[in-house]
């Protein structure tokens, strides 16, 4: 049974999937059945979820042993959360809500500190026999369509939900020369961000199966001990603010990337969130996203049962699966949209400022 379609109302699955959640203890249930899922998931492909975690929030190298089920958080993530965030922020409600199975949502450190292994579970089955390596596969296939399209390489390069860092590095590998700067409503996820740039020069640390640090080489990083060093990165600019308001400049970026953003906003954010782009992008700039593909036939296929545990952790879904995107960019000031499938799941659509 189909579970949604692209550019039209939900399916009635759909619906039915949205009132079941309403009630509570089903929610939760559904919350908690897919995160155990992930975790479980993590195992399977080689990745040590609580040992990374551990690691992260200690600042510890992972090898804890398996006796210590808790560790106490680093003093050091309080005073940089305290420095990074902007106190004078006003989150939008569509954001200070559940998301991912985590009852604070964005806004707490449990989240941030499980977004790498996190992106490494859900991406593993993307490519069969990807596994812990998808999520770079992923984001690789996305920086290739970038690469292609856009002929002239930006200088001034802005990221719209940075997250943990991941798309903002990628971003900063694929153009070494360019300025990047990172925006994100969580401080907790941009602290964290903050972190692996300072410490492991944009990658995460060094986990034991290795896996951490080989899901963000750099893009056209050299090979072999023998070539030549790679120039330094520039620091990156990370900006505590909503993507639909982040009180940049006026046009000011070559390059507006939003990746696996849109699927987490209601369609009145999105809209708000491509006219600030068109506002801080110069003339003939690019704005670039990345998402899930509503027409992707793991969605149009999706189990009732799946739905309802994917569902349970994007509270937007339908909102994003029925938006007619490339309308939007136009309506946003952009010229039509280049749309790449770049993944059996994802699509990429670039457009340029008009």
């Amino acid at each position: 049974m189909t579970a949604t379609n692209s550019h039209a109302s939900p399916s009635l699955m759909s619906r039915l999937v949205t009132a079941i959640l309403g009630i509570k203890p089903v929610f939760n249930f559904a919350k908690q059945r897919a995160r155990a899922m992930m975790v479980k998931r993590a195992a399977a492909i080689g990745v040590d979820w609580p040992g990374e975690v551990k690691a992260l929030r200690s600042r510890q190298p992972s090898e804890l042993g398996p006796d210590q089920k808790d560790v106490s958080i680093h003093p050091n993530w309080e005073a940089e959360l305290a420095a990074l965030r902007n106190d004078q922020l006003v989150y939008p409600d569509y954001y200070v809500r559940s998301f991912h199975a985590y009852e604070e949502g964005n806004l707490g450190w449990r989240p941030a500190m499980e977004a790498d292994v996190a992106g490494k579970t859900v991406h593993a089955k993307i490519w069969e026999g990807a596994g812990a390596k998808g999520d770079r596969m992923l984001r690789k296939s996305y920086y290739d369509v970038v690469k292609d399209t856009i002929s002239i390489a930006p200088r001034q390069i802005l990221d719209i939900g940075s997250s943990a860092g991941h798309s903002t590095f990628g971003l900063r590998s694929l153009y070494p020369m360019a300025q990047c700067t990172g925006v994100d409503l969580s401080p907790y996820f941009l602290t964290v961000a903050q972190y692996f740039e300072t410490i492991h020069n944009g990658m995460p640390p060094v986990s034991t199966s290795g896996l951490a640090v080989k899901n963000l080489v750099p893009v056209g990083t050299p090979a072999s001990n023998s070539a030549p060093a790679a120039k330094p990165f520039s620091p990156i600019r990370w900006v505590h603010a909503a993507g639909e308001s982040t009180g940049l400049e006026d046009e000011s970026f070559d390059l507006a990337s939003i990746c696996l953003v849109m699927h987490e906003l209601p369609s009145d954010a999105t809209r708000k969130l491509l006219a600030e782009m068109r506002r801080v992008l110069k003339p003939g700039g690019y704005v670039a996203i990345m998402d899930m593909n509503p027409k992707a036939d793991i969605y149009l296929k999706m189990p009732p049962y799946i739905l309802t545990l994917l569902k349970s952790t994007e509270p937007f879904l339908d909102e994003y699966f029925s938006l007619d995107l490339e309308q939007a960019v136009w309506d946003a000031g952009f010229t039509r949209p280049s749309v790449t499938h770049n993944s059996p799941r994802h699509r990429t659509v670039i457009a340029q400022a008009r």
